[in-house]
């Protein structure tokens, strides 16, 4: 009885395809709204230039990380993230949250497919 669950567990595990990278979208989302925040941040003065740095270079290396994850490297999402890391560390929060908010519409769509 535990066989059929064990394989179809398997087998969703494999599984690759949008539904697969929908974890990955909605953490590079995530990524891009916590960058947006750092440098809204460090605009304002409130962070010091270590820590800001610091953040942007662990941020961008996860959002890289995520990218060369994705099992659609030619999709619309993948696209986005890549536009997404094509910005300046010190992009302006308006900027990445327009990435961020494409990123959602994405997820969206394909969550109601």
């Amino acid at each position: 009885m535990r066989w059929p669950w064990l394989l179809a567990f398997l087998l969703w595990g494999c599984s690759k395809g949008p539904d697969a990278d929908l974890a990955l979208i909605g953490e590079a989302r995530s990524l891009g709204a916590e960058w947006a925040l750092v440098n809204e941040q460090a605009q304002k003065k409130q962070l010091t230039p270590i820590y800001t740095e610091t953040m942007r270079k662990k941020l961008r290396e996860q959002l890289q990380s995520m990218q060369s994850s994705l099992t659609q490297p030619a999709s619309e999402y993948s696209r986005e993230i890549n536009a997404l890391l094509q910005e300046r560390d010190d992009a302006a929060p308006g900027a990445l949250r327009a990435h961020v908010e494409k990123l959602k519409q994405i997820e969206d769509k394909l969550e109601s497919a």
